[in-house]
């Protein structure tokens, strides 16, 4: 089970992005993608299915320990948690160690 999923609130706490905010959009392994984080355009040549080329615009991965949950949010001030794990009703589930509540 993956401390962080798809859908989480996350905010950078490492590198040129860090204090910025945003939501997972997907996770590969150790690294993930934030809506509207990290983008780049690249350079498409031209061929057969693109005859003009152009322009593209790419979402680059940061490294999942470069973001923290965001547990509570409150006007501006978001607090970070790291995730811990709880077994309820033989199910394990995502709990926030900062206030031991259990996460979506």
């Amino acid at each position: 089970m993956k401390r962080i999923k798809k859908d989480d609130l996350v905010k950078v706490i490492a590198g040129g992005l860090k204090g910025k905010t945003a939501i997972v959009t997907r996770v590969d392994g150790s690294k993930v993608y934030l809506e509207n984080l990290n983008t780049r355009s690249r350079h498409i040549a031209a061929n057969r299915l693109n005859q003009q080329g152009g322009k593209k615009d790419v979402q680059l991965p940061i490294d999942i320990s470069n973001v923290a949950l965001i547990v509570e949010e409150v006007k501006g001030t978001e607090k970070t948690s790291k995730i811990g794990y709880a077994i309820k009703n033989d199910k394990k589930t995502r709990v926030a160690k900062l206030n031991n509540k259990e996460v979506k």
